[in-house]
């Protein structure tokens, strides 16, 4: 499920902590990034769960308005299409979801449905709801799609919900945008065939992703002043309080990237890098970190301070 920048950005959320902390501890940072990190399928699980939470809610919906003294036409024939939809009884279906989401206590909707009521309200304002409800039949394909536009455009931007899971965990407001994009691409792939590999992700890759996220942490951490003074005197146009603490720590990780991790190709860090500052930094500190971070690369290469192995890794 987690991909090496969304580990990276775990790390950068980790060293950003260990330094506002008065009495930093290493081993508690190290413990802390994984259950951050292990909080992230927490988050991806109870998203999936609330899509068959808000099915249940309009079918308990259907049957409280059939129930209506004066019930109108639509009420009393309701299309059944949200609630047959393919990829939700699929979704629901799956023994791993149920007996994942029951280990770990997930049950959260069951606590707090006015959250999925809200929801439904919002995706019965669509036009394109009362267009999808009223297909005579659906394939599969169009209850997929359905469902990718209902997590796109109704579950994902919704404040309300944004509030309530802050206030459950405050990690999973950074976790948010990095989940729903695994989970977009999981909908995506998603089909009866491959639905008990799929739907369910592991959290690593493999475990050269859990190890990485650990050194990488360890070396950024452990070798505070050397990166510090690699960064020394790199920026002439700019006293080092005017530099955001992000990208401080961005130019560390990306400096240890380099000297530390020879399999990473140098070209690799410094797009993940810059692409990480864009969305957790300053308009500006994209251009800034890949000026310091060529011309550090150009320095280590003539220094033979670079180690890279294997292809292209330069």
């Amino acid at each position: 499920m987690l991909t090496r920048r969304h580990i990276r950005v775990k790390v950068l959320q980790s060293v950003y902590a260990f330094n506002q902390t008065e009495y930093s501890d290493l081993d508690k940072q190290e413990k802390f990034l994984f259950y951050s990190i292990e909080q992230m399928l927490d988050l991806y699980l109870l998203m999936l769960q609330l899509m068959v939470e808000m099915r249940n809610h309009a079918e308990n919906y259907l049957i409280v308005s059939q129930k209506k003294h004066l019930p109108t036409a639509l009420e009393k024939n309701p299309s059944r299409t949200f609630i047959e939809n393919k990829m939700l009884r699929l979704i629901a279906s799956n023994p791993i979801l149920s007996e994942t989401i029951k280990r770990k206590k997930l049950n959260y909707w069951a606590q707090d449905g006015e959250y999925v009521a809200v929801l439904f309200n919002s995706l019965r304002e669509q036009e394109w709801y009362a267009d999808y409800l009223s297909l005579p039949e659906t394939t599969f394909k169009d209850d997929q799609a359905f469902i990718i536009k209902v997590f796109k455009e109704v579950i994902a931007p919704n404040d309300k919900l944004y509030d309530y899971l802050e206030d459950k965990r405050l990690t999973w407001v950074d976790d948010f945008p990095i989940v729903n994009t695994a989970l977009v691409k999981m909908l995506s792939k998603l089909n009866e065939k491959n639905a008990a590999a799929t739907l369910v992700p592991e959290l690593y890759k493999d475990e050269q992703d859990r190890e990485f996220a650990l050194r990488l942490l360890r070396k950024v951490v452990l070798n505070e002043e050397k990166l510090s003074a690699e960064i020394e005197g790199k920026t002439p146009n700019w006293d080092k309080e005017r530099i955001a603490e992000v990208d401080l720590i961005i130019l560390k990780m990306g400096i240890a990237e380099f000297l530390y991790f020879p399999s990473i190709p140098v070209r690799a860090t410094i797009n993940e890098y810059l692409e990480i500052s864009k969305e957790y930094s300053t308009p500006k500190s994209s251009l800034f970190i890949n000026g310091i971070l060529d011309k550090l690369v150009k320095e280590f290469e003539t220094s033979k301070k670079l180690n890279k192995i294997g292809r292209g890794l330069q």
